[in-house]
């Protein structure tokens, strides 16, 4: 999360913060949206407690892995400031109903329940944390990351659509990814029974 001691220095400001506040809020959404936008998944691994931005944070990324330590929260309630920037990337990721119990009663979850409500995808051994993370990046980083790019950048404007521009946009995504080097190499080694080599085009 923020350090709300260092945001609540700026109050003694002339404008009480409010430009440094400004500043501090656009940086953050600056930040969630090019991990949104940028063209490679990026994966959370959490083995704390992600709370306010941070757990903004874990929940722009396209992945989350989790020790059974981690611990979840939008505690800006308890503190008369509404979690109100981290709730945009949150209620992405769950449901409307665990979202605003998240920001209404402020409490901390357990990795359990942030992976009941959709936050995290697993959660593993502390132990195992880093090594389950670097699996799942060398499992991506095997395909074709013209494919994995455009299926990142489609999933994420596709989910903004209605259903009938959702469907009509992914249809002109898949012509251009079925027109690509890599899906012929794709298809014409999952026909051969080999492994693929991918050009990245």
């Amino acid at each position: 999360g923020h350090d709300l001691k260092e945001m609540t220095a700026h109050r003694a400001e002339p404008d009480r913060g409010k430009a440094f506040f400004e500043r501090t809020f656009a940086a953050c959404a600056k930040l969630m949206q090019t991990i949104v936008r940028h063209p490679k998944p990026v994966i959370a691994e959490v083995d704390g407690l992600a709370t306010a931005a941070g757990l903004q944070l874990v929940a722009s990324c396209d992945l989350a892995i989790a020790s059974h330590e981690a611990t979840f929260c939008t505690p800006g309630v308890n503190i008369g400031l509404f979690c109100s920037t981290p709730m945009v990337a949150l209620s992405h990721n769950v449901s409307r109903k665990q979202a605003m119990e998240m920001l209404l009663t402020g409490e901390t979850i357990d990795a359990a329940t942030a992976k009941e409500f959709g936050l995290i995808n697993r959660i593993v051994p502390r132990e195992y944390l880093n090594q389950v993370v670097d699996k799942y990046a060398q499992t991506i980083a095997s395909k074709s990351s013209l494919v994995v790019k455009t299926g990142k950048e489609a999933f994420y404007a596709q989910a903004e659509m209605g259903l009938a521009d959702a469907y009509a946009y992914t249809g002109r995504v898949m012509v251009e990814n079925m027109l690509a080097r890599d899906a012929e190499e794709g298809i014409g080694a999952f026909i051969g029974k080999r492994k693929p080599q991918w050009s990245d085009e």
